[in-house]
């Protein structure tokens, strides 16, 4: 899929490096994500295919052949009767000042979700974030939860929504 000169594809192993490059910012600078430690190249390729060994879609947007972005799917929880319901997350590179993936990916992922019969999307933001909480309301995402302070990250603790968009 192109779109503004960005290219949507599906992440392969040889793109954890560059995906662990753009995670590790928010991991390391920010309250985005609860992770604390960097995730080296070979867990991001771990993680990859295990995304892939699900049947979900992971998706790397690339500009003149650089990976700028990425979103993915994951199972919401392990039990069958949750088979149809994914836990969707999207991040891009905040060192290059890029606009547009993060709703590239998204309106890419969302596609590939429902020709998969996905029935669920849901996404849980660190708050406070009014970019994402943006994003996700701009593809029919609603909030249905707040969880006050349960995560630490900085010194401080930290709330979390989710937002869920029935797909079909």
């Amino acid at each position: 899929m192109e779109t503004s000169a960005m290219n949507i594809r599906a992440a392969a192993a040889s793109d954890a490096a560059a995906i662990a490059a753009i995670y590790n910012h928010y991991v390391l600078a920010t309250a985005i994500t609860f992770e604390e430690q960097a995730v080296s190249d070979a867990d991001m390729a771990a993680r990859i295919g295990d995304v892939a060994a699900a049947g979900l879609p992971w998706l790397v947007a690339e500009r003149e052949g650089r990976v700028i972005g990425y979103a993915y799917a994951t199972k919401w929880r392990a039990r069958p009767a949750y088979r149809y319901s994914v836990e969707v997350s999207v991040y891009t590179d905040a060192q290059a000042g890029v606009r547009g993936a993060g709703s590239a990916l998204y309106e890419a992922l969302f596609a590939e979700l429902r020709a998969r019969s996905v029935h669920v999307a849901i996404g849980g933001i660190a708050l406070p974030n009014e970019k994402s909480v943006a994003l996700h309301e701009k593809f029919g995402m609603r909030k249905v939860a707040h969880f006050s302070e349960v995560g630490y990250k900085f010194g401080r603790w930290l709330d979390v929504g989710y937002w869920q968009a029935v797909l079909s």
